[in-house]
């Protein structure tokens, strides 16, 4: 009887062991797919759960095909090794990241390597008013620190710093192209982050400041015309927001809430 429980056990661990092995990448989706909400996926993937491929993408819907939210491909390598519970992974793609980035730790807690994403200036139109009624579009580029994060109470805690850098910023509804290029920086102190956005050129001057929280921003901040583009600016500022004196000049208040 012991022998044949051996047996069985044995022909358990092989069967586990085959399968982890050859985990493959389309399961990996779903399961990407599942976790995010249904708002990302990882669309045509290929290989496996140690070594794959596979685009960034929004959900399909029915019978749509997955569009592709950054540009290239994103591979990655996984080590064996989480299923000891150390993780040691590698993800690359030449056309969005500075460079590949590495993650190690444990199923708990990991360190992610410093690095840089370039991505597209439209999708800030997912923040919602004003910014969907402008349709922005430019050069974005996400770039941090070395990262840590942990998981406590099924939550995800981040520590560091991140900054974005927007340039060339412009709009369909805007008669001044580009209206200048911009610098928002991130503080992350568990679930949430201090933002602090300034201007670095344009004739469109944007200052302000706020808070990341759980998912959502709060932010408080002007928008004005430099010298001389008053006039020109005029109509695209007051999509932006309500219109205030301060001291001898108008600017639009920025709200997030």
């Amino acid at each position: 009887m012991r022998r044949i429980v051996t047996w069985i056990l044995a022909g358990i661990v092989s069967i586990a062991l085959t399968v982890a092995a050859f985990f493959p990448a389309s399961w990996v989706a779903v399961m990407a797919e599942k976790q995010s909400a249904g708002r990302l996926t990882l669309g045509d993937a290929h290989g496996t759960l140690w070594r794959g491929s596979a685009f960034i993408g929004g959900a399909a819907s029915g019978s749509d095909p997955v569009t592709p939210l950054l540009p290239g491909r994103f591979l990655w390598r996984i080590s064996p090794l989480l299923l000891l519970g150390n993780i040691d992974a590698e993800l690359e793609n030449d056309a969005a990241l500075s460079q590949p980035i590495s993650v190690k730790g444990n199923w708990h807690q990991w360190q992610v390597s410093p690095g840089a994403i370039s991505l597209p200036a439209e999708r800030l139109a997912a923040l919602g008013a004003p910014l969907n009624t402008v349709q922005p579009s430019g050069k974005m580029r996400l770039s941090w620190e070395p990262l840590q994060l942990t998981q406590q109470n099924g939550k995800i805690e981040m520590l560091g710093a991140m900054n974005l850098g927007i340039n060339e910023l412009a709009s369909r509804m805007s008669p001044i192209k580009p209206l200048g290029s911009y610098d928002l920086a991130f503080d992350w102190r568990g679930t949430q982050a201090s933002v602090t956005l300034k201007t670095i050129k344009g004739p469109m001057l944007l200052n302000g400041s706020g808070m990341f929280i759980n998912g959502r921003l709060q932010f408080s901040g002007t928008a004005q015309a430099e010298a001389g583009q008053e006039q020109q600016l005029e109509n695209f500022l007051n999509l932006l927001g309500q219109r205030r004196r301060e001291g001898d000049k108008d600017v639009i208040t920025l709200e997030f809430k």
